[in-house]
């Protein structure tokens, strides 16, 4: 039914591996295909520690990206931010006149397949859920996070291919391949991703679940009690709200809704014998699986298929059959913006019209009958390439309600954060002073290991209230349904304090509430602003103006992450929070740029995107190399959510070739080719996954002896360096760039567990040593470092 996927280029053979590293030749071809001590020292290129050979599970990479994701709003569903972030990206690179550090022209073919690498990060989700060292819950929650990346994945990406192919202006990908190459690979990778999705659920996690008591069962294993308990449910609650849309020549065949679930069921008239088609859809509002006793569980499509249910919706029919499907489209957002009078409006405009967007995947349960799935393909008008056959229930989203049944011994252990010791250091009877501590020394947090409400948001709740404060600036991106942060905000403004809020509307997903928010922050007397036309505001930014004697002093805090309390203890992220004036005085310029008309490009200890973040970057890694050259120490160690750039990449490759050692650490998408002979021989690529999203972004410079460590909201991709306000913030302080240089050599270490990248694409999980002894997990160490100076550390 799907096209056969392209084969790969056959290339001259791997180099046997030297140093724990793959070796291929210099010709490629396209890709298809406070705590943290004891760091084993790299030598040569490697860490000391052998790599783990004993259980490494290989796989073709084929990650992300706000991953990411679908946004059900519930707190257990904000991991899918898994993902990379999906939109843009989708430029081609000329790699004319890209010189190495000896003159000559880097390879064509050194940049692995963007859609592939994303592919191979939520294969990596997978595995968290395949694994049996995984809390059963857990797996269950990564197997609803896998489900729902993918979605998104349909929804932004393949959706964004296909619309850049039918209008002619999709052009030969970085890594080489054609568009429709690029096309057919999703089609087949994610086919068989989703295959052993399924197989997971059936074979795996569900009869694990069972043996805990927790049963996910179908129509037919309830007992008879169970069917005519939900038999009365049906009547009451589900049967009210369910519409039966016949299908003839007096009813065209319904509008299908993205994401939803149907049933097309068939039916027969016993008097002219005739057979009609009907569709009912499942409503979305309702729970997806039915508590049918207790522990027991069964899917609402089965309750809505039960035989006797039907033959309510079709009174006086014979029901024949019925098969459920589920259909994904294009949900991307189009706002001119240079055209739109009235931003807001014209965002409401189109998440209207998002609903109508073109399908481009096709879900139905494998037993369909295939006339009805050749009425459903030529109704829907989609491809047979774009039909996925899969064993019931379809949907695997629903397990995030099981994920968060109270069962904790099913779970990760418990981790509540504490309040970080620079702040808990001003604590008295009352609220820790946040103004005092930051007069004493910046404070670098580390959320969710560092508590973000006794952080961040006591920070702004300070500011709200304190009469002395005149002034409060804040970029919002996201944040949550009942979020304190806009409650302070809204307290500062109906206090007299002068309010400006950033709110970035275009927040993939978010737009809605976005809007709303707006909207209350306005009518609450706060300035609301929507940023730059053209751009996204991602930066993660808030300013506090006080009154101190005759003087003005400005707080600030930087950070990775958005300023959502909920996804605080989930998500990993940074964040500095300073007195500093330089700071304050960046801060202060580049909300006046923001809010107002300003030509400002350079900052004293930001680097902002569009004008100076993606150069900065790329002249601070030549300069390694200058040191590299003089003998003076030199090192490039980067963690990202996603590393596609293709300028700051080949900048990485050319420092490779200079011999300065380039580790980057990885989330999701990558599109370095590591360990490739004479190009990247030097650079190491890691990714963690965890309980907690890896969402942090760090860049350390070696800098001849005088290390240089910056933080912030920036991902290596064009749309985060060419078409968003994204900033990252020097660290100063010394003891705070030696910390967040122990992070990254822990999460490169080959003594902690990883996944690492190889030259050919391919991402090896590194779990356990040649002994078969698990390797350390970076998240459980820093909640254990963090126990420890409470006095609850495990034994």
């Amino acid at each position: 039914m799907q096209p056969a996927a392209p084969d790969p280029a056959e290339g001259p053979p791997p180099v046997p591996p030297q140093n724990g590293r793959l070796r291929l030749p210099l010709v490629l071809t396209p890709a298809l295909s406070d705590a943290l001590t004891g760091v084993p020292a790299r030598k040569n290129g490697a860490m000391s520690q052998p790599n783990a050979q004993s259980n490494q599970v290989q796989h073709v990479q084929p990650s992300v990206g706000s991953i990411a994701a679908h946004r059900p709003h519930t707190v257990a569903a904000t991991v899918s931010d898994l993902d990379p972030e999906l939109d843009g990206d989708l430029d081609a690179y000329d790699e004319d006149g890209q010189l190495g550090h000896d003159g000559a022209e880097l390879p064509q073919g050194r940049f692995l397949d963007r859609e592939r690498s994303w592919l191979a990060f939520n294969e990596r989700v997978l595995e968290l859920a395949e694994d049996p060292s995984t809390p059963l819950l857990e797996r269950a929650n990564f197997l609803a996070i896998f489900a729902s990346n993918l979605d998104e994945f349909f929804m932004v990406r393949v959706a964004g291919l296909k619309r850049r192919i039918a209008t002619g202006v999709a052009t030969r990908s970085a890594s080489g391949l054609q568009p429709r190459e690029v096309l057919e690979l999703i089609w087949n990778r994610s086919r068989e991703l989703m295959a052993r999705h399924a197989a997971c659920y059936q074979e795996d996690v569900a009869p694990g679940l069972a043996d805990e008591g927790i049963h996910l069962v179908r129509w037919n294993e309830l007992t008879e009690k169970e069917q005519s308990r939900l038999f009365t449910l049906f009547r009451q609650q589900i049967f009210p709200v369910l519409t039966p849309l016949a299908v003839d020549p007096a009813h065209p065949f319904p509008y299908i809704s993205g994401l939803s679930l149907n049933l097309a069921v068939v039916v027969r008239n016993p008097v002219s014998g005739h057979r009609h088609f009907a569709r009912v859809k499942v409503p979305p509002l309702l729970s997806r699986f039915l508590e049918a006793s207790p522990q027991r569980y069964v899917p609402i499509e089965d309750v809505i298929a039960a035989p006797a249910h039907l033959g309510e919706l079709f009174p006086g029919m014979e029901i024949e059959e019925h098969h459920m499907f589920r259909l994904t489209r294009n949900e991307d957002l189009e706002v001119e913006e240079d055209d739109a009078e009235n931003l807001l409006q014209a965002l409401e405009k189109e998440l209207m019209r998002r609903r109508f967007g073109p399908p481009v995947r096709l879900e139905v349960e494998e037993s369909i009958d295939p006339n009805i799935l050749e009425l459903l393909v030529r109704e829907l008008k989609i491809s047979e390439a774009e039909v996925y056959p899969l064993p019931g229930p379809l949907d695997l989203t629903g397990l995030f309600s099981i994920a968060s049944l109270d069962r904790p011994e099913l779970k990760y252990p418990k981790f509540i954060a504490g309040t970080h010791r620079d702040l808990a250091e001003v604590e008295s009877a009352s609220a820790p002073d946040i103004f005092a501590a930051l007069k004493e020394r910046d404070v670098l947090l580390h959320h969710p290991y560092d508590s973000f409400s006794t952080s961040v948001q006591a920070f702004l709740e300070q500011a709200a209230g304190d009469p002395d404060v005149l002034a409060i600036k804040q970029t919002l991106y996201r944040t949550s349904g009942d979020s304190p942060i806009v409650d302070a905000l809204i307290d500062a403004a109906e206090s007299g304090k002068q309010v400006l809020v950033l709110v970035e509307i275009k927040a993939r997903f978010d737009e809605q509430a976005n809007i709303k928010w707006a909207r209350k922050l306005e009518e609450a007397g706060c300035h609301v602003v929507y940023g730059l036309v053209g751009l996204k505001t991602h930066c993660k930014l808030s300013l506090v103006v006080r009154q101190e004697g005759e003087k003005l002093v400005r707080y600030s805090h930087v950070g990775t992450g958005n300023y959502h309390p909920k996804t605080a203890r989930l998500y990993e992220d940074l964040g500095l929070l300073t007195a500093n004036a330089e700071v304050g005085a960046d801060l202060s310029d580049l909300f006046n740029r923001l809010s107002g008309y300003s030509r400002r490009e350079t900052y004293r200890r930001l680097l902002v995107a569009p004008k100076s973040l993606r150069d900065g970057l790329v002249s601070r890694i030549q300069k390694e190399i200058q040191h590299h050259r003089a003998g003076r120490p030199a090192y490039v160690r980067i963690k990202v959510n996603s590393m596609v750039d293709e300028a700051v990449v080949d900048s990485l490759y050319r420092a490779s070739q200079a011999g300065v050692e380039v580790d980057v650490w990885v989330r999701g998408i990558c599109a370095v080719r590591p360990g490739v002979e004479g190009l990247s021989e030097n650079i190491r690529v890691r990714s963690v996954l965890g309980r907690f999203l890896e969402h942090s972004r760090v860049f350390a410079f070696g800098n001849g002896g005088e290390p240089e460590v910056w933080i912030g909201s920036a991902d290596m991709m064009h749309r985060n360096l060419d078409r968003r306000i994204e900033a990252l913030v020097r660290v100063t302080d010394p003891a705070h760039r030696a910390a967040l240089n122990r992070l990254l050599e822990t999460g490169m270490s080959d003594t902690t567990a990883s996944w690492h990248l190889g030259a050919d694409g391919n991402w090896t999980r590194h779990s356990t040593d040649p002994e078969g002894q698990p390797l350390r997990n970076v998240q459980e160490m820093l909640i254990d470092a963090r126990r420890r100076r409470r006095g609850t550390a495990t034994p």
